[in-house]
Parts: C-alpha cells; structure tokens; sequence
C-alpha cells in the first residue's frame, strides 16, 4: 500500500508583483490578498509519500538556514525547521526518509535539507540516510548558474550533497529504475532548466508534485506565469500539456506554495478553461 501525506514547512511572505509576472495586481489580490508591503503568504509544503519499506519526500522547503539577516530579506516567518515538527508529528525525523527527491534546487525547495542556522557554525546536512535526487540537467545548471538567478542557489548545499556520496543524477527514463513502479517524471525547463516534476500512481488518479511550474492554485490558470520563471513562454506550453493529460485521467495536482491548497483535482471547460474541480487543504494519508 502507497500512502500521502502533506507536510507543512516554513512560510514566506513574497512581492506579490514577482510571483505573478506580467498579471495586474488588480487580478491576482483577488487570490492572494497583499500585505502593506505588497507581500503575499505563501507555503513551502512537502509530499511524503510511504510505500513498504520505505519513506519518501517530495522537496523539503525553505528550511530554517539563513541567517536573521537573510530571513527578513526572503520573508521567512518562522525560525524554527517546521517541517520537522510536521514530520515528528507523524512519528518520523529526518533519519526515517529513505529518499528525497527535489523538484530543482532553489532554496525554498531544498534549503530544508540543511540544520537551522546557528551563529558561527557551519551548514550541516540533515536526513543522514537517505539519498538525494535531483536531475542531471538541472545539477549541471545549479553548478553554474545564470546571474539571473544565481541568488536562488546555495552553494554549500551544492558541496554537502556532493560529499554525501547519497546524490543521485537522474535523466529521462530513468525514473523508474531509481524509484520503481508506479512513479514516473515530468521533465519541465521553462521555470528553470531540468526540473523534475514526480507523478505518483494512485488508484483514483495519478498525483503530480507540480513544484514551480504550477505553484499553487492560481497558477492553474494557463496564462499566469512567475516574474522568477526563465522562459515564461515555454512554461505555458509545458503547462497546458500536463493539465491537459491530468483532465483526461482525472489527475491532481499537489502544491508546494499555496497556503491553503495542497491539492486540486484538474478539469477543462468546454472553452478549454483549466480550473480546479476540488480541493484539499491537507492530506493525511491518502491511501492506495
């Protein structure tokens, strides 16, 4: 038996303006309201996904790495590792996960790999054995990235999971030999080059991992893209293409920076429209 379960993880508060690209604030307040900064909130959740013998999570957030500093800048609202609460709360520490598979390796997807920060102390990786996948496409871009967003990676992460020795480079095709059955990947460059987006086999539907490229319900909207995506054109099209193949199966979509949505069944109206039919504030475990 397969099971999910929502994870919740440290929250951000974002310019609104960047995380909706070329969208007017008059339309995108009406999803996510905005502080007096023009800040939104948003989530950093993770899917951990239990299969016999073995616990696996779906990204790990933000984490609690940066510095007091660094915190204020990016909006981080709480100093303490909040996904390992949501994990102890389910019997479970980062030495229970057997696998971690990151979607790419922005911060606010993979910071949550390392300890929270302590003054004068160095980054020190957390989940002691479990192995770390990530594409190859993308490893090669976070290694040498473009100014654009050269900020987004962490260059100590890069080295601590170079040294584990428990890194693993997947290409297309090879998701099923890593990860077995059931389990398949959605290859995405238009957020950033080689992000991987994981679809889990369940028997009412296939669940996908949707990371940047569609970070939360109002992104389901086809022509809303991030100002932080690279090739926002390429986007749409890897968009529509994987919310078309999720309205024919009655597929979901499960969402790392909604606040209030973890997960959203895909419909197309008759105007070809993508919309959510339902939705889940949390999963605790969703049985297969």
């Amino acid at each position: 038996m397969r099971t999910l379960s929502s994870l919740t993880g440290n929250s951000q508060k974002l310019d609104g303006g960047a995380m909706f690209g070329n969208a007017p604030k008059a339309l995108w307040q009406r999803w996510m309201p905005a502080d007096e900064d023009n800040r939104i909130d948003l989530g950093c959740r993770a899917l951990l996904v239990q299969e016999p013998g073995r616990n696996i999570l779906i990204e790990t957030g933000i984490g609690a790495f940066f510095s007091p500093q660094m915190k204020q800048r990016y909006g981080v609202q709480e100093s303490r590792h909040v996904l390992l609460d949501s994990l102890a709360e389910l019997g479970l520490s980062d030495a229970d996960i057997d696998l971690v598979i990151l979607t790419h390796l922005h911060f606010d997807h993979a910071g949550g790999l390392l300890a929270p920060w302590a003054e004068g102390q160095p980054a020190r990786l957390l989940f002691p054995r479990a192995r770390f996948i990530t594409s190859r496409r993308h490893w090669l871009r976070a290694g040498n990235p473009h100014p654009r967003d050269r900020a987004s990676f962490i260059p100590e992460l890069l080295q601590l999971l170079e040294q584990s020795e428990r890194l693993v480079l997947l290409e297309p095709g090879d998701e099923q030999h890593v990860l077995g059955q059931g389990w398949r990947m959605h290859w995405s460059d238009g957020h950033t080059p080689g992000q991987m987006l994981p679809e889990v086999s369940m028997p009412d539907g296939p669940v996908v991992f949707a990371g940047d490229l569609v970070p939360g319900a109002p992104w389901v909207h086809l022509p809303i893209t991030m100002g932080y995506d690279r090739f926002p054109e390429g986007l749409i099209e890897e968009k529509e293409r994987l919310l078309d193949s999720l309205a024919a199966c009655g597929g979901r979509l499960f969402f790392t920076h909604d606040p209030h949505c973890a997960l959203g069944q895909v419909q197309r109206d008759e105007q070809q429209r993508y919309s959510l039919s339902q939705r889940w504030t949390s999963l605790q475990r969703l049985a297969r």
